[in-house]
Order: structure tokens, then C-alpha cells, then sequence
């Protein structure tokens, strides 16, 4: 057989398979977890932030606040940003390696990828788990943040 013809479907493999971890596989796998999962955190996020309460026109420091002094909220959200983050990442280099041709070129932009995507993994961790609503207290009106910060 030449190398420009394709064997029949149903032709025995006769290359020997990689041994180790299938990482395609379990990319493929992460995805669709993910997205699932995604769906899950993004609706019942934006259910939260838009439809309970006074809807968009109650969203300000004191809502994001309020938020993040409950470690649920806290959790959720940064589960929500690990997940995305890494969905997107994993997205992305998929496509890289769908259309990049060049290995050297495809190894740089995937290494930008999942160095880019950690470091905002790692950022946005910390301004979940480090908010500090009183750092805005002057510019605050709403009385329950004005108590929690005077004591």
C-alpha cells in the first residue's frame, strides 16, 4: 500500500501503540465532564447574581462582598474559574494543534497557553480566597459592610 492511499476500515492496525497514559483520551474525557459541569455552575451563578434579590441593579461591592465571605460562594466560584479556565486552555490547544504545523511553533504557543491559563488560575484564586471587602469601605453605603468593618 503507498502512502497516499488509505487502508479499508476495518484493516488491523500494524503500527505499535504508544504504552502510558492516553492524554488525548483523557482531554476528550475532561471536556466533556467539564462542559457538563460548566452548564451547572455557570446557570445556577448567573440564576444567583440575576434573578434572586434585586437582579443586576443589586450587584455592587457590597453583593460581591456579601458573596465572598461565605466559603460556599467562594468555593463555587473558584471551582467555576479552575474549570473554565482549564476547558478554554484545553480548547485551545486542541485547535493549535489542529492547524499549527510547525512543531516548534505549536510547542511555543501551547506552552503560552497553559503557562497563561495557570497564572490566571493562580491570580483569580487569590482575589477569591484574599478579598477584603474593607479595603473599600470608604466608598460604601451599604450599613452591614460599614458594621463588619468598624469592628
Amino acid at each position: 500500500m503507498s502512502a497516499d492511499t488509505l487502508a479499508a476500515p476495518r484493516t488491523p492496525h500494524t503500527t505499535p501503540r504508544k504504552r502510558g497514559a492516553n492524554l488525548e483520551k483523557w482531554g476528550w474525557i475532561y471536556m466533556r465532564a467539564s462542559g457538563v459541569l460548566l452548564v451547572v455552575l455557570i446557570f445556577g451563578h448567573l440564576f444567583v447574581n440575576l434573578m434572586l434579590g434585586d437582579g443586576i441593579h443589586g450587584i455592587d461591592f457590597a453583593f460581591v462582598a456579601g458573596k465572598f465571605a461565605s466559603p460556599f460562594w467562594q468555593w463555587w466560584d473558584v471551582l467555576m474559574l479552575w474549570l473554565a479556565f482549564i476547558h478554554g486552555a484545553n480548547g485551545m490547544r486542541t485547535i493549535v494543534n489542529d492547524y499549527v504545523t510547525g512543531a516548534t511553533a505549536r510547542r511555543v504557543l501551547v506552552w503560552a497557553l497553559w503557562l497563561s491559563a495557570g497564572l490566571m488560575i493562580v491570580l483569580g484564586t487569590l482575589v477569591v480566597f484574599t478579598f477584603d471587602p474593607c479595603l473599600g469601605i470608604e466608598n460604601s453605603t451599604t450599613e452591614w459592610l460599614i458594621e463588619k468593618c468598624a469592628a
